[in-house]
């Protein structure tokens, strides 16, 4: 191609980054990117751009190009873009809002005709004409979209629109290719995404891809999967192609369509995809025919499986008998070839057993009118509950190949007593099986001779739903049969009286009822014993305490079960904080707090719940004792944190706690402090000792108050380092030994005046106390 040394330069540019896709307005024409980018096929010829158009931004800024997604999440490594913004706001990473407009950047009235829209804006277009040599063309694409809201009602309701259009040349009817698959929907914002809470249900759910955060390669909200856009084309025949894209109703949040490099190719229609998501897969035991037939000479085929190549097969068609992919490739000589691909799934085997309908045979030959349609309830397919009775049959033949059916299955008479017939069943899918009824007559009958329901109050009453009790006596007769409940026999006989389907027992504990069942045939009338079951009988709801500082010892709760454990067998389901604990014990340990909540079920399945509430304490931890040391009239007030609920001791814990953690009148000296945890998690104690300071004393030798002195506790006197006395001046006066007797007054033999006096302690820890006193003579 004459432009592959342009490409291959552009790619080693690109390839220094690895992140984020990067895009370029300037190295291709538009020829340039439709011939040798997008199609890059010397199979599709005659390939001339005949329109381009775009927004105009007065730069060299584009809003189409080529982008190149190598070393990046991106599923496609490089193509063609085009976008309703600037280009460059196409590359990632997706942090910024793409929403750009240009001045006189009108929309597209083919875009809008096609898709029945209107007032669009911002389009970007190429056309081209081509020529195809096989009778499809296809090409991947990626729609991206600022539109994808996360989470929000706007993308139920807002989408730019795009179209990949195409007619044959001398035709003016436009053909739009970008469709969900299988479908004729346009690929949109509001067409393909997942749901939206309190917005929307899922659209096409199967077919987007993902939301982009802020690490995505391009810089839109959201983006589809890989499509392929497909056009049936008649080989030699020349086409017209238009790509648009365009904001709808204003230029607010871009969009960009990403068209792969190389994609667009002859392709070879296998048929649409034969999915379980597409409600069409192929039913066990079938097969599907694959055909490729191309006219022409010289061609020949190539058939894979799971891309494996069946050497063998070289026909036109291929017979499928298993799921898996298939593609085909067929040569249509000069080097072209054409691919066709489809995904087959297989449904299992319809697995079914057989039916017995039992009807009322009065006269007791074993033939009866039937009623056949009242058996249909009674089929099943395993895996498959959507299923359906087509039609009854005489013969198991018959039903396979769906030929001549019963013609009254509304009344049909057996002819020979327990006869066989057979039903054709399908599911969802149109598969079927075929499965035999017996149609048995007998009077009708029951086995439900008792019906239980919980005794909530355990007062011997429960309120019993007698429509259940129908719906479990019902398979036993007809279905049209008319089923009612009454007190007496005398109530059943004369059809008066009938019970409400919410009945309340008259006798406590049980009670006999009379039951009826007629139709038109035959009537059941029978007793059923009602039974009043009592639920579990529970302690009331606790609350315990669990010890912190004990963590991570466990203690024992139980469900608090009255009734002897032994005369019933008891389920029990814990919860703590509404999260399963799966348990199944009477009793649990734990060391957790929290609720927790026991739920006791006995064998009729009656419950009653218990709740245990585990609250946390501990042992207290004391951060601070404060002491206001006032000379006699101390105070000490402690300080602590802990879970806890504490009281408060100080030095004979046995004389009595009290809730004050403040404690006056506290002579000075060493003191020992209790605290107790009042939920019995222990208690903890702190020595402490209290200063006093003598404000005054007479040295006059009369035996009191002839020496000045700290009151320091015996263990704080090992402590003092440091005692000095200094005049009102700050002279010093004196040094005191802690240990010592103290000052009498005197300096250097003579004794001082009456004044007052400051002094200085300094302790071993670096607390140091200041304060004065008073010498009187």
């Amino acid at each position: 191609m004459k432009y592959s040394v342009f490409f291959v330069i552009f790619v080693i540019t690109f390839s220094a980054f690895a992140q984020n896709i990067q895009v370029d307005t300037q190295t291709f024409t538009p020829q340039q990117l439709i011939e040798d980018i997008l199609i890059d096929s010397n199979c599709i010829t005659n390939v001339v751009v005949t329109n381009v158009g775009g927004g105009n931004f007065n730069s060299t800024e584009q809003s189409y190009g080529y982008f190149d997604a190598t070393g990046t999440t991106f599923p496609f490594q490089s193509g063609l873009v085009l976008s309703t913004g600037k280009l460059s706001n196409v590359e990632g990473p997706n942090t910024t809002l793409s929403d750009d407009d240009a001045p006189n950047w009108n929309g597209d009235l083919d875009l809008e005709t096609i898709l029945n829209e209107s007032n669009t804006v911002n389009a970007t277009i190429i056309e081209f004409d081509f020529t195809p040599i096989a009778s499809q063309v296809s090409f991947n694409y990626i729609f991206a979209s600022e539109e994808y809201q996360e989470n929000d009602v706007g993308t139920c309701n807002y989408s730019d629109l795009f179209g990949f259009l195409i007619r044959p040349i001398n035709e003016l009817e436009y053909t739009n290719i970008a469709l969900v698959p299988n479908t004729q929907t346009p690929v949109k914002v509001t067409t393909v995404h997942p749901e939206i809470p309190n917005g929307c249900l899922a659209e096409n759910e199967i077919y987007f891809e993902s939301w982009n955060g802020p690490t995505a390669p391009i810089n839109f909200n959201g983006q589809t999967k890989v499509l392929t856009a497909t056009a049936i084309t008649i080989p030699n025949e020349t086409y017209h192609v238009k790509l648009v894209i365009a904001d709808e109703q204003n230029y607010r949040f871009d969009s960009a369509v990403f068209l792969e490099a190389g994609s667009f190719q002859l392709s070879t229609n296998l048929g649409e995809d034969r999915l379980f998501a597409n409600n069409n897969p192929i039913c066990e035991g079938e097969t599907l025919v694959l055909d490729a037939f191309t006219s022409g000479n010289g061609i020949t085929y190539k058939w894979f499986k799971d891309a494996i190549e069946l050497p063998l097969e070289v026909n036109s068609n291929y017979t499928v008998i298993d799921a898996g992919v298939y593609t085909v490739e067929v040569s249509l000589g000069n080097n072209c070839i054409s691919y066709g691909e489809i995904i087959v799934d297989y449904t299992e085997k319809l697995q079914t057993t057989q039916v017995f309908l039992d009807l009322c045979d009065n006269d007791h030959d074993g033939l009866t009118f039937f009623d056949l349609n009242l058996a249909t309830q009674f089929f099943t397919i395993t895996g498959y509950p959507e299923i359906s009775v087509i039609n009854y049959f005489l013969t198991s033949e018959e039903a396979t190949q769906n030929i001549n059916p019963i013609s009254n299955p509304q009344s049909f008479i057996n002819t020979v007593p327990n006869q066989v017939i057979f039903a054709r069943l399908e599911n969802e899918y149109g598969c079927f099986a075929v499965e035999s009824l017996t149609l048995r007559g007998q009077y009708t009958s029951s086995s439900i001779t008792s019906f239980e329901a919980c005794d909530d109050d355990n007062d011997g009453f429960a309120t019993f739903n007698l429509n259940e009790l129908r719906s479990l006596i019902q398979p036993e007769v007809s279905l049209n049969a008319a089923i009612t409940f009454y007190n007496t026999y005398n109530d059943a006989a004369t059809h008066t009286n009938q019970l409400s389907d919410s009945y309340i027992n008259l006798n406590p504990n049980s009670e006999e009822i009379f039951v009826k069942a007629i139709d038109v045939y035959c009537e059941l009338f029978t007793t059923i014993i009602l039974n009043a079951v009592k639920n579990p009988d529970l302690l009331a709801n606790q609350e315990i305490t669990y010890c912190l500082n004990n963590y991570p010892e466990t203690v024992k709760i139980d469900a608090g079960l009255i009734n002897d454990i032994s005369s019933d067998t008891f389920k029990y389901e814990w919860e703590r904080e509404s999260m399963n604990l799966e348990l199944d014990t009477y009793e649990i340990e734990i060391n957790e707090i929290g609720q927790y909540t026991v739920q006791v079920t006995n064998s009729k399945g009656c419950f009653s719940t218990r709740d245990i509430i585990v609250i946390p304490s501990k042992t207290a931890i004391i951060n601070e004792i404060f002491t206001e040391e006032l000379n006699g009239n101390n105070t000490i007030t402690i300080h602590i944190s802990g879970e806890g609920n504490y009281e408060y001791s100080l030095d004979d814990s046995s004389n009595g706690f009290q809730e004050s953690n403040v404690f006056l009148n506290v002579s000075s000296g060493v003191h020992i402090v209790y605290v107790r945890d009042l939920n019995g998690c222990g208690t903890v104690e702190q020595r402490i000792s209290i200063l006093g300071f003598p404000r005054f004393f007479t040295p006059n030798n009369d035996g009191y108050n002839d020496t000045w002195k700290p009151l320091i506790g015996d263990s704080q006197s090992s402590l003092a380092v440091e005692i000095y006395i200094f005049d009102r001046f700050g002279k010093l006066i004196t040094q005191l030994n802690p240990l010592g007797n103290g000052w009498d007054g005197i300096k250097n033999g003579v004794p001082l005046p009456s004044s007052d006096y400051w002094y200085r302690i300094i302790f071993e820890d670096g607390k140091i106390y200041y304060g004065h006193f008073s010498l009187k003579r």
